[in-house]
């Protein structure tokens, strides 16, 4: 199904409550995936008749892609409030990485994103684009800070290093809480440290780890190629 703008439509303020339909929405798809969740069943356990449902989200693409829209808003709003006080670059991305292991932990829809993602349209995945490339270039701006300040090895592929943090952070989705007693912000303060400090013993550490890391070609930029995806 293509997805167009219009397809989410406006209703008055006394209409269909749009966070009870995202909540409901969220909740199915997690539980049943994007596919298996029919639009009845949404409007059913928000408590309204499909054709109020259907009135605002003339599709389930046009609902996913609201869905997922508010969520990747609601963790850019948590990690810039949760660094907002700070001026250090190193404590600021280890209280961004807080936010994001908990809004991870807490959000339906961001674990729906991270499950479903290539199961979704190509124009739903497009339409969301550009919410996760802000959201992935404040990250990118955070990770330049604390480089800019001395905090990071230098001369290391940022991106990568982003992409590693993301990893390791999104990869809580898929086992917590299994048998997991630590809270999301216990979890994002030991990923800080692995990432930071790592876990090699200081008697098995480089004598001139500067000089190990240069060794590691693939953790500086590499040259630049044709595009090859995003």
């Amino acid at each position: 199904m293509k997805v167009a703008e219009s397809s989410a439509r406006q209703v008055p303020e006394s209409g269909v409550d749009a966070d009870r339909v995202l909540d409901a929405a969220a909740s199915l798809f997690r539980d049943r995936g994007v596919a298996g969740a029919s639009l009845r069943a949404i409007a059913s356990k928000a408590g309204l008749q499909l054709g109020s449902l259907t009135y605002r989200y003339a599709t389930k693409d046009s609902l996913v892609l609201a869905l997922m829209r508010r969520s990747v808003a609601g963790v850019s709003a948590d990690v810039t409030l949760a660094i907002a006080d700070c001026s250090d670059p190193a404590e600021r991305l280890r209280l961004a990485l807080r936010a994001h292991i908990s809004a991870v932990v807490s959000d339906d829809a961001i674990h729906v994103l991270l499950f479903e993602w290539r199961r979704l349209p190509h124009e739903t995945q497009r339409s969301l684009a550009r919410e996760l490339g802000s959201y992935e270039s404040m990250w990118d701006g955070l990770i330049l800070a604390a480089s800019a300040a001395g905090q990071i090895v230098p001369s290391l592929d940022m991106r990568l290093v982003r992409r590693f943090v993301f990893g390791a952070a999104n990869s809580v989705a898929f086992w917590y809480p299994t048998g997991e007693a630590r809270s999301p912000v216990e979890l994002a303060d030991a990923f800080s440290a692995f990432i930071g400090l790592g876990t090699v013993a200081d008697e098995h550490r480089p004598d001139k780890p500067l000089t190990a890391y240069a060794r590691l070609s693939a953790t500086t930029q590499p040259p630049r190629r044709g595009r090859s995806g995003p």
